[in-house]
């Protein structure tokens, strides 16, 4: 990474002058420490995150980003971006920075005809399906609707629909950026290629994303899921049923397992709310009518506690635990990608989950690889995300509301992360890497062999590092 070549902390003449100058250029507000939004302006979703930028400039489009941007040139403050998401790390909100906030670009243009979607950086995934669904078309997201676009797809982007359509950065068909120069641009397959690779899992710090214009594919509004509780005392037995059937599963087919605590449902008895259990789903991505065969093996993996298998509308599935998780909950996530699960990492796994720390806390398997799925099919080198051979992501993600249980929470994610480590490819899921220092140190496991080759493009088109910080951030 190049070097933090004069970007500092800003004296106080220096950061008034900047705000000053930033309100006479921009459209959308300018909020500085002493305004009165300014602690709702720097919040973000994770309860953890409690940062004091210099100022947050919340732009209302392509030039207002244009002109944050030349301001953050003449007075080189530490630059972090924020789009519309949950920001699990807290990357997009750093003391004393210069906040570029992507929030309020909230537009969306469906073209149902040639089936592409044009989003802006302040759009979530509950926001984009929304109007995609309108027409039957979807790109490939989150598991949450609050997930961010930009976010997500910069990071590479796992989700229901991954081993059929890919992942969101695979649905790129152009992304316009500024770059650190104040230049508008657009990178596609023909335009700015080597920067259009980056974009496609290198994380953030290649410039300000101003819109994405994805791929879309007919799917919904209704579609056929997979949602079984398996009892936890079955879980080894559970897992290892899992572990065989996800990969030969048809590529309609995303399946992920979790071990998690059962949510207060009216609809199940009172005794097993927030009983520990095994949660089994996957959302076909195929015509309703074909899909009882693809997930008949997900709901046979043993007895189950409750089998609410259904056919439901797409944005429903997208949001069902959004509840669950409100803005000022508590947060950190870790994970690792791996080829296979073992005997050993299955019992290192529910040796570790055995100690986990709150109700809401959960170890999710994702699988990616096996028969067919689209993720490999790209090849390993034609985009910077750089885990396309791992068959299962196992991310380990704290989830609580008590500042008493922080460290608790924390260190059961670091220490299931750390006993896991021998059991995985050494990969690491930059959107799943901890906090924000933590992601800078785990820079080779996140991009691999691919690292060299994105800093190269990044030093092009940021020679002084004006995006150093983002750059760091997970």
């Amino acid at each position: 990474m190049t070097a933090l070549m004069g970007n500092r902390t800003l004296d106080t003449a220096a950061e008034q002058a900047m705000v000053e100058e930033l309100r006479g250029a921009l459209r959308g507000p300018v909020i500085a420490r002493d305004d009165p939004g300014y602690d709702a302006a720097r919040r973000v979703w994770n309860g953890l995150i409690d940062r004091h930028p210099a100022a947050v400039a919340r732009c209302h489009g392509t030039a207002d980003v244009v002109e944050a941007v030349r301001v953050a040139r003449t007075f080189r403050p530490v630059v972090s971006i924020r789009g519309g998401g949950h920001q699990t790390a807290g990357s997009a909100v750093l003391d004393d920075a210069l906040v570029v906030d992507l929030s309020a670009m909230k537009g969306v243009h469906v073209d149902a005809q040639a089936r592409t979607a044009r989003v802006q950086p302040g759009v979530t995934w509950g926001e984009l399906d929304r109007e995609t669904q309108l027409f039957g078309l979807a790109t490939p997201g989150g598991e949450v609707s609050i997930t961010g676009v930009a976010g997500l797809t910069l990071g590479g982007g796992m989700g229901h629909l991954q081993r059929c359509f890919g992942l969101s950065c695979d649905n790129l068909r152009s992304v316009e950026l500024v770059t650190a120069d104040g230049m508008v641009r657009t990178a596609s397959r023909s335009e700015h290629a080597e920067l259009f690779w980056a974009l496609r899992g290198g994380g953030r710090g290649l410039g300000v994303v101003t819109s994405f214009e994805f791929e879309l594919h007919p799917l919904g509004p209704d579609v056929a899921t997979a949602s079984v509780i398996y009892p936890y005392e079955d879980a080894e037995d559970v897992i290892h049923r899992f572990r065989e059937v996800a990969p030969n599963l048809p590529p309609t087919v995303s399946p992920e397992l979790v071990l998690w605590s059962i949510p207060p449902d009216p609809e199940l008895p009172s005794e097993l709310h927030w009983a520990k259990a095994v949660f089994v789903s996957a959302v076909f991505a195929g015509p309703v009518a074909d899909a009882d065969a693809a997930l008949a093996p997900l709901r046979s993996l043993g007895t189950p506690l409750a089998d609410v298998s259904a056919t439901r509308p797409f944005v429903e599935v997208q949001s069902e635990v959004d509840e669950l998780i409100p803005a000022g909950i508590r947060a950190y996530m870790k994970s690792h990608f791996a080829d296979e699960l073992s005997d050993a990492a299955v019992a290192t796994l529910l040796a570790c989950d055995a100690a986990r720390p709150t109700p809401l806390s959960l170890t999710a398997i994702r699988t990616l690889g096996g028969a067919s799925s689209a993720v490999p099919r790209v090849g390993p080198d034609e985009s910077a995300y750089a885990h396309r051979a791992a068959t299962f992501n196992v991310s380990v993600d704290a989830l609580w509301t008590e500042p008493a249980l922080d460290d608790a929470a924390i260190g059961w994610s670091r220490s299931t992360w750390d006993a896991l480590a021998p059991f995985s490819t050494g990969g690491v899921y930059v959107n799943f890497s901890g906090t924000q220092d933590e992601a800078a140190g785990l820079r080779p496991s996140v991009f691999g062999a691919h690292a060299a080759r994105l800093e190269r493009i990044r030093a092009d088109y940021d020679p002084d590092g004006l995006f150093d910080a983002a750059a760091a951030a997970p």
